[in-house]
């Protein structure tokens, strides 16, 4: 079986090598040497699967040892084949990888198996006997499971179906199993159909069982690495989605709009070289789902969906709601921590709350989270409020909304009001970290530290869902690497709770999805100031000419959510002079120009700015000092206009108590102008991710009141000014993955206030600058194996140095967001 696998991968292991080789320059190389190895292995790997003969023990552990081999440089090969182009450190760490991939497999043609054990192999004769006496008794085992037990059983005997130690998706039975099992038959059977579906009423678990295929063993081992989910949503951005689409499926990064590729399915299909899964979660409509199918042999798809669409998908299962046993051990886990109803509690009135949750798993977990370590008075409260919606309506919709709205009218004060802020933002989207928590603290008047108490509360009733939480919480951790998600019931549950209060009188004023202007119902009572605290837009394009002229006297915070190329600001700002938070997110495939930039000076209690996908215009000379503006953040912006070396604009008379500035992921930034060195008031500075950042200001010294300095993820820089040995009230520096960062500073061990520093996968740093030797003070580094050797030599002078050692961890999730 060994060999068989080995030439399947080896094949494959070629084939995705010459493709790398005609992409990839960085790893081109490593790549055909890797080519040369695998390609002289063909011939023998070929004759010792087609042989049929059974190895002995030693020539089995050999080849077993080549698969894991080949197995590592198929991984790395898609990888890099998967990887963007512009992505130099990933590229040059793949690389190294390949080559001593390379060497491995030289390593084991030359001494693991001699020649004459092979040349021996290959004529050996088959064993018919032998291998009917195996077929005999696997299908005498299989008969043995019974044919009562179901085929369940028997995948479970074969392969050891199901996750051990895991629940599936917190959802446990044998109806779930069942259900999953269909779907994979569907998938994985040729006589499945192209297009396969899952159906089922909101907050009935589809989305879950649709990961938990996606992460089965067969269905893993089936599709290999070209398993793709999507989430459309309601109002989806097709030209992006297809974009994205496009660039996993093919395995080529494409430049430019979605309408300039000609006939992109026809032109797919030859691709196609292994079976491929499409999940699309999330479908609300027949057109766009018929304009993201690939009608391609080989490629599958599976799409989420609260409808059926018979006329695109062949084979459907309807999710059916859970059984009365399937409920109540969901229900204790989330309240209980246990599947079953502890000696305790009140049998009697737990069953009963069960029952109101009409089997509904979304319910179920949310509620259940919500009653957790609750007195009985709680239990009973909860019960009747329950019983009490049944007569509400007879639309699933609105009594799921109800049994939920018990668990949130229970919450505290701000933590309420922190959780119907989530539907502020759009549906399907992840939720950056530091928006939110910025958002909080600036509307609900709260320190950092509580905010994230809220959002771990939040987080533990099962309201939301935490991202890439691996590092939250640390004190020096940052918030761009994370964020959140929320179920689209939950959302629902916030926009339904919000508008149960009149139009005028709401605290947030939200647009729940996408539309080309305003709802017509702000626009009718533009007469009048609306009361809002938070202001949500969702649009495309806007000009001057489609803003309405309507008031927001009271609002704090002014979520614009677009897709577009060009964008109005919209002129009632100017009628919101309590404006705290203002946040512009582009979720268009390209960069939005800004219009309307002048509203900017009328702004005078703005705190915090966050712009993702702008490009941001340069500064009006006649700009007022915004002098409350206290954190700006830039993901994905076009910065040349503002941040160019020799600009002339005074950062510090602009922006004279900034103390927090976030530049993420901004292309063509080869510099910093000098000007930010006069911003005496910053603190908090980071720049992650700018691939062609290539120095610092020489004077960043002066920037006496910096605590935290984050340089994360910029190849280009090849060195620290050695200006930065003068800040002394530095804590924490971040100098990750800059991989062609060659030295520090020889005076860098004078900083006296360093309490942490992070040099992961700094691959050119080879020596610690002497002046740590009269260090007196404690310091944490944050390093590889190979730069722990050199930090732990060094600990013998330095008694308060910590060591930690972490793995290589790549982060592109960016690219797929």
């Amino acid at each position: 079986m060994d060999t068989f696998v080995a030439g399947e991968i080896a094949t494959e292991l070629v084939k995705e090598l010459i493709e790398v080789v005609r992409r990839v320059y960085l790893c081109r190389q490593s790549a055909e040497q890797l080519r040369r190895s695998v390609e002289s292995l063909l011939p023998i790997i070929t004759e010792i699967r087609f042989s049929g003969v059974e190895h002995s023990q030693p020539i089995q552990k050999q080849i077993s040892d080549l698969l894991q081999l080949l197995h590592l440089g198929l991984d790395l090969a898609r990888k890099v084949a998967a990887s963007s182009r512009f992505n130099v450190y990933r590229s040059l760490q793949l690389a190294r990888k390949m080559d001593k991939v390379e060497r491995e497999i030289n390593r084991w043609i030359q001494r693991q198996i001699p020649v004459h054990i092979l040349a021996d192999v290959h004529h050996m004769r088959v064993e018919s006997s032998v291998r009917f006496d195996r077929l005999e008794r696997k299908v005498e085992d299989a008969v043995a499971v019974g044919v009562g037990e179901g085929r369940i059983r028997v995948l479970e005997m074969i392969d050891g179906l199901g996750f051990v130690g895991e629940r599936e998706g917190d959802v446990v039975g044998v109806g779930v199993r069942v259900g999953r099992e269909k779907v994979k038959d569907m998938l994985m059977n040729a006589g499945g159909g192209e297009v396969v579906g899952i159906c089922g009423i909101g907050g009935s678990g589809k989305t879950t069982m649709a990961r938990e295929i996606c992460k089965d063993t067969q269905i893993r081992n089936y599709f290999g690495e070209r398993i793709f989910f999507e989430t459309v949503s309601q109002f989806p951005n097709l030209e992006t989605l297809k974009l994205k689409l496009w660039e996993q499926i093919g395995g080529s990064m494409v430049l430019g709009l979605y309408k300039q590729i000609p006939q992109w399915q026809m032109d797919l299909k030859p691709r196609f070289k292994q079976p491929t899964l499409v999940v699309l979660d999330d479908v609300w409509s027949q057109t766009e789902l018929e304009e993201l199918v690939f009608r391609a042999p080989g490629c599958k798809t599976l799409v989420v969906s609260r409808v059926k669409f018979p006329t695109i998908i062949s084979s459907t299962y309807e999710l059916e709601l859970l059984s009365e046993d399937e409920s109540l051990s969901l229900f204790c886990s989330s309240a209980f921590g246990q599947d079953s109803i502890p000696p305790t509690a009140d049998k009697n009135l737990v069953k009963q709350v069960v029952a109101e949750c009409k089997g509904l798993p979304l319910a179920l977990k949310v509620i259940g989270a919500s009653l957790r370590d609750q007195p009985p008075k709680i239990w009973v409260s909860a019960k009747n409020r329950l019983s009490r919606g049944e007569t509400i309506s007879e639309s699933h919709e609105i009594k799921l909304l109800e049994r939920m709205a018990t668990s949130i009218e229970c919450l505290s004060g701000k933590v309420k009001d922190c959780f119907l802020d989530l539907g502020s933002f759009p549906e399907d989207k992840k939720i950056p970290l530091d928006v939110l928590i910025n958002l909080w603290m600036d509307l609900h008047d709260l320190y950092e530290e509580d905010a994230f108490a809220i959002l771990v509360e939040l987080s533990n009733r099962s309201l939301l869902t935490l991202v890439k939480d691996t590092q939250a919480g640390d004190i020096y951790s940052s918030y761009c690497e994370l964020s959140i998600t929320q179920h689209d019931i939950l959302r629902d549950l916030a926009l339904y709770m919000n508008n149960r209060e009149p139009l005028k009188s709401r605290r947030r004023l939200i647009m729940p999805k996408r539309e080309a202007r305003l709802p017509k119902d702000w626009e009718r009572n533009h007469d009048q100031p609306f009361e809002a605290q938070i202001v949500s837009i969702h649009t495309g394009e806007m000009r001057e000419s489609d803003w309405p002229p309507i008031k927001c006297p009271k609002a704090e915070v002014l979520m614009i959510n677009l897709a577009a190329e060009a964008y109005f600001l919209p002129p009632f700002v100017n009628t919101m002079p309590n404006l705290k938070s203002l946040i512009l997110i582009n979720y268009g495939s390209s960069s939005v120009v800004l219009g309307n930039i002048f509203t900017f000076t009328s702004l005078n209690n703005l705190q915090s700015l966050w712009f993702e996908k702008i490009t941001v215009p340069p500064l009006p000379r006649t700009t007022i000092p915004l002098q409350n503006l206290r954190k700006i953040s830039l993901v994905l912006c076009d910065l040349r206009n503002i941040l160019k070396k020799d600009s002339k604009t005074d950062l510090r008379t602009i922006f004279p108590n900034l103390s927090h500035v976030s530049i993420d992921h901004s292309m063509d930034l080869p510099e910093l102008p000098s000007t930010i060195c006069d911003m005496r008031s910053l603190e908090n500075m980071s720049i992650s991710n700018c691939h062609d950042l290539q120095e610092l200001p020489a004077e960043i010294g002066r920037l006496e009141s910096l605590q935290i300095l984050r340089v994360y993820a910029c190849p280009a820089l090849k060195k620290l000014p050695e200006s930065i040995c003068r800040l002394k009230n530095l804590k924490y520096l971040d100098i990750s993955q800059c991989v062609n960062l060659k030295d520090l500073p020889d005076e860098f061990g004078n900083l006296s206030g360093l309490e942490k520093i992070d040099m992961r996968e700094c691959l050119q740093l080879r020596k610690i600058p002497r002046s740590f030797v009269l260090r007196n003070s404690s310091l944490h580094v944050v390093c590889d194996e190979d730069m722990a050797l050199l930090w732990k030599e060094r600990g013998r002078e330095l008694p308060e140095l910590k060591v930690q050692v972490v793995e290589e961890c790549f982060n592109l999730d960016w690219l797929v967001e």
